[in-house]
This record gives C-alpha cells, structure tokens and sequence, in this order.
C-alpha cells in the first residue's frame, strides 16, 4: 500500500523562537484529537479515559494543547516538537534533522518524540509501577502525532520553520507559521460559516474508507513498529517545500489564491493526523491490535 496519498474528498526552530510556532494551534490540535478518540477500540478509549485527568471530562481535544502550555515550564521539550531541513531539502533524514539545533544533540526531535512516548505507553498495564508519568506521556504523543503533520514542522531550518518569514494574510501581517497553524483553519471558519464541531464532521465525513482501512492495516511500517513518524515527517517535508513555501517569500500577500489552494492540504493532514494517532493508541492498548506486521 505504500505511503501515497489518497484522496480526501474536500468541502471544505529554531529553539529560541520556538514559543510562536505551536504545531497546529489550538483547535488543529482539537481536531486531530477529536478524530483520534472516536476512532479508538473499547480497550484503547477506557485507557485514555484513565489516563486523562479529571478535569477533562474524556475529551482528549481539552488537554492536546498542554505541550504548548507547558513549554516554558518545561524547557527541555522544546526541541520535540519539531524536525526542521536545511534548506530546499524535502524530505526527512534521521541522522540529519533529529537533533536540537541549539545543543547539538541528537535524537530530539519530533520524530524521536513519537517514539519515545509511544514507548512509555507500552508499559500502560504492566504488572510493575511504570517509573514514567503515563498521562503526561498520552498528551505528549498525541500533541506530537499533530505537530508532525504541520508541514512547517518539518520546513526549514534558516527561517525557523517560516517563523522568519513574514507575510501578509489578506490584510493582517503574520509569520508564516503562523498561517499553518491557526490563519487558514480560522479562514475556514469565516469563509463557509464553520465552527469546530462542523469542520470536525466534514473531515471526519471524507475520509475515505480505504485510506482510513490503510492505515489501520499498517503494512507500510518497518521493524514492527506502532507508528512510522521518520515517513509522516517526510510527507510534511515534501508538503512544506511543495505547499507552505510556494510563492510565500518574505513580503508576499497571501490571499483567496493560497487559501482555497492550501486549505485542503491542512483539511488532509489533520485527518491523517488523527486516524494515525488512533491507530497507534489502539495498538499500545489494545491487545487486538497486533504490533508485528
């Protein structure tokens, strides 16, 4: 089956500048969280029910946010939220793009991100106390299974993930990475009178039963694993140099051209998000879902 895309039929880092490039904003990471938790088995949603607190009544969307709150408390994962390139360079490598840029230590990013919580959550369960925070580890894979799908998570090195480049998104000056996150979920919003909950419905709605049953299949990971993020951020790689930087230099005014253009591409990438987060939940909590291929 590949990695290729299929399609979804629409209606629709530099560490010290990281505190302005969150992933998805708020609600991307809502939605992708939202798709994820109607897509989980009955073992893997009384698990994230477990594990949630209290105060978030089950809505795994209220808390995947929390990585982004945190980040200032939390200094150290910072660098996990993204794998940036050098420039013009489209695609991921391990050896190349996982490392802190401002430390120079490997295996931080978001990649080793994903893998690193998925590997705390296996312990969910286990006979003996897990010596890791497993809830704080649910909130950080699932924030993480968002930011990787944010192609400006995976863009350039030298502008920061387009945190350097400034444009002007129809009258409003803004970076770059601030279109991806928020401006052209919000521009949704205002331009077919959305709000969440509706935006939620319409991705959840086209996502084609065979891209969804491909994931859930997961032949495309290598070496058993539960989740494949070296190829998600290859995708957001490709998508950042294809989508998010084309004809978005310094300067350019981004209006309906970009917008209907591109709004589909993020639409894409939250769903992929979300079904992917799903999958990987149920397979660390759900004893049906086997990990070997």
């Amino acid at each position: 089956m590949g990695c290729d895309r299929v399609q979804l039929v629409g209606t629709v880092s530099f560490l010290l500048l990281l505190s302005s490039a969150q992933g998805w904003g708020k609600d991307g990471h809502a939605i992708v969280c939202k798709i994820a938790q109607a897509r989980l088995s009955t073992a893997a949603a009384e698990a994230v029910t477990k594990l949630l607190p209290e105060s978030a009544q089950n809505d795994l969307a209220s808390q995947c946010s929390w990585p982004d709150d945190v980040k200032r408390e939390i200094p150290w994962s910072s660098s996990l939220h993204f794998a940036d390139t050098p420039d013009s360079v489209c695609s991921y490598d391990d050896s190349r793009d996982c490392v802190d840029q401002r430390t120079g230590i490997k295996n931080r990013c978001v990649v080793a991100g994903i893998s690193n919580y998925t590997n705390q959550l296996l312990e969910y369960g286990s006979y003996t106390d897990s010596p890791y925070n497993l809830t704080e580890a649910l909130l950080f894979l699932s924030h993480f299974m968002g930011d990787i799908h944010q192609p400006l998570h995976c863009g350039f090195v030298s502008d920061q993930g387009g945190n350097a480049i400034n444009v002007l998104w129809y009258n409003e000056t803004q970076k770059l990475h601030h279109v991806w996150d928020d401006s052209i979920i919000e521009t949704q919003f205002q331009k077919f009178n959305d709000d969440l909950g509706d935006l939620v419905d319409a991705i959840q709605i086209n996502i084609t039963k065979v891209w969804a049953d491909e994931v859930e299949d997961w032949e495309y990971c290598s070496n058993n694993e539960i989740s494949c993020p070296a190829i998600y951020a290859s995708e957001s790689a490709e998508d950042a140099c294809k989508w998010a930087y084309k004809d978005a230099s310094e300067g350019s005014v981004l209006e309906d051209e970009y917008f209907f253009s591109r709004f589909p591409i993020v639409n894409f990438r939250l769903a992929q998000g979300g079904v992917r987060l799903a999958a990987a939940l149920n397979r660390i909590f759900d004893t049906q879902y086997p990990v070997l291929i």
